[in-house]
């Protein structure tokens, strides 16, 4: 069963899944260009030199242990970055050796709104912010689609049958208010 199926409820269903916005894989990029190229150039410059074996294992180590720390590492924690919005929930898991996760059941969401700045709104990303009935601000940053997400969440809160707002309420669709031109 893919993620996150193994997670749902039964007649839970995934309307949104999406990992944080491809923005916070620039800088890890950058420096996997700029160690190799550096890598590279070093290497070319110890290559007539009598100690060029061990000054190329030195290079590849220190650049094996720069890509490792700011490159693999923030790009492992990039693909396991899960935002998911569910017919019952938002979810929120990171993580692969210290994994963390919250879920927000939508009948708790009290509000939900979205920030961003010039660089994120260029990017097509933001930061949703979820006020829950029991809890601070939840912000999740780097949300790519930011104003679409938000008004996803705003629609399954207020147009989820099994919530507080069904209560009492008529399930004939509203009366047309359009003024009828007169007959004659």
């Amino acid at each position: 069963m893919p993620y996150p199926d193994d997670l749902l409820s039964d007649g839970e269903r995934v309307i949104l899944h999406k990992h944080s916005h491809w923005k916070m894989l620039l800088v890890p990029y950058l420096v996997l260009i700029v160690t190799l190229a550096l890598g590279g150039w070093l290497a070319y410059l110890v290559r007539d030199q009598s100690w060029n074996m061990i000054a190329w294992i030195a290079i590849g180590v220190v650049g094996l242990a720069i890509l490792v720390w700011l490159f693999f590492v923030p790009f492992i924690r990039w693909r396991t970055t899960h935002f998911i919005v569910t017919t019952d929930r938002v979810m929120a898991r990171e993580g692969v050796i210290n994994r963390t996760g919250i879920d927000i059941p939508l009948g708790r969401i009290n509000s939900v709104r979205f920030e961003h700045g010039l660089a994120d709104r260029i990017f097509g990303c933001g930061t949703l912010i979820i006020e829950s009935a029991s809890q601070e601000p939840l912000e999740f940053d780097d949300i790519p689609k930011v104003e679409r997400v938000h008004t996803l969440i705003y629609r399954e809160v207020n147009d989820n049958p099994h919530d507080d707002f069904a209560g009492g309420v008529s399930e004939q669709p509203p009366q047309s208010t359009q003024l009828q031109p007169p007959q004659g």
